[in-house]
């Protein structure tokens, strides 16, 4: 951070005089967090496959610890929280811990990102404990190919997963993609289709290549403009949604026509572009690894051990200077370039998507 920065944080011209903001004038105003590194799926981009390289239990944060952080992220100015993993609802007692953390006076907006694998078990659990937004996480619509990439054969419980949240009442569900060339590439219409059938947003996701998982498929990265161009040919129009303030990165469209059919409906499609089109400069997360280590930015190894500091005694004044601390060395953007990786090498699993 430069001198001019250093001075302004001084002043108090950034922190937490008008919520979290950077040296970059960015306001933080939503946390993610990772409540675990194990999974029911090794999918081929995220996971291992190999040996069981899980942290025990112990080293990673306590719900207890979580709720403290996220209540003292809150007074800071944090109004939106996300929960990732990992598969977020493999950890025992997760309805219990979201409970608590949607009583939180001040956070606005408690989201979950899913495999799906255990949706149909704890729809009900979720929508009673105040989440009505949700994820899933669905890299094809065809069975084998759910098996070959996730290494688990249980696509029928997803789907029924996602059935269940349909029908229960979920006020936004988002269908996450990762586009993968080569290998669901002849599935990406069936994907937009899906938009014009169901009421969810069907979201594609850039192919980002972190850690050694993930940068053996750099091969496989496409255009988040390709697959629109894709769209566009086969189905429809897409015609620009204005971005709301609290939601994500994607940029939204609304899928206008189904050439095929000839029917005129509407769905919402969105495209997340870290490769081809950086949103760094709208950024407005931290992000907290299941293991304690305070991330303000997912394509970078800088992290904070905040959970040492915590078991060491930590005061909330100082966890909150800690907390700051991240949005103040927030870098201005990430490094990541197509086809070479630059700064992030660990897993995606361990960092929390």
């Amino acid at each position: 951070m430069n001198k001019i920065a250093q001075d302004r944080v001084i002043n108090n011209e950034i922190g937490v005089s008008n919520g979290l903001t950077d040296a970059f004038a960015r306001t933080i105003s939503y946390l993610r967090l990772s409540l675990t590194d194990r999974c029911n799926l090794r999918c081929i981009y995220c996971t291992p496959r190999s040996a069981d390289y899980k942290h025990h239990h112990k080293d990673l944060l306590s719900y207890e610890e979580l709720l403290r952080i996220t209540s003292l992220a809150v007074d800071l100015g944090i109004v939106k929280v996300r929960l990732t993993g990992g598969e977020p609802l493999v950890r025992r007692d997760v309805d219990f811990f979201i409970k608590k953390l949607t009583s939180i006076p001040g956070l606005n907006d408690v989201r979950l990102t899913t495999n799906g694998v255990l949706l149909e078990k704890y729809a009900r659990d979720l929508y009673e404990a105040g989440i009505e937004k949700i994820n899933i996480s669905l890299d094809t619509l065809k069975k084998g190919k759910y098996q070959e990439i996730t290494g688990i054969n249980c696509f029928d419980q997803v789907w029924q997963g996602l059935e269940r949240i349909l029908a229960s009442g979920f006020f936004r569900i988002k269908l996450n993609v990762v586009a993968l060339q080569g290998i669901n590439d002849d599935e990406f219409l069936d994907f937009a289709r899906l938009a014009l059938s169901h009421d969810l947003q069907v979201r594609f996701i850039e192919y980002m290549p972190i850690g050694k998982v993930s940068s053996r498929l750099m091969n496989r990265y496409i255009s988040s403009s390709a697959i629109k161009d894709m769209i566009r040919r086969e189905i429809g129009d897409l015609e620009p949604v204005a971005r709301e303030v609290m939601e994500g990165p994607a940029a939204v469209y609304r899928l206008l026509t189904d050439k095929g059919s000839g029917q005129n409906r509407e769905g919402i499609i969105g495209f997340i572009s870290p490769i081809s089109h950086k949103f760094c400069k709208n950024c407005n997360r931290l992000r907290l690894t299941a293991r304690g280590g305070l991330r303000s930015c997912l394509l970078s190894d800088q992290e904070t051990d905040l959970k040492s500091a915590m078991r060491k005694g930590a005061s909330d004044k100082t966890i909150k200077d800690i907390l700051v601390q991240a949005v103040i060395n927030k870098p201005r953007e990430h490094r990541l370039i197509c086809g070479r990786q630059m700064n992030c090498h660990g897993e995606m699993s361990r960092i929390g998507g």
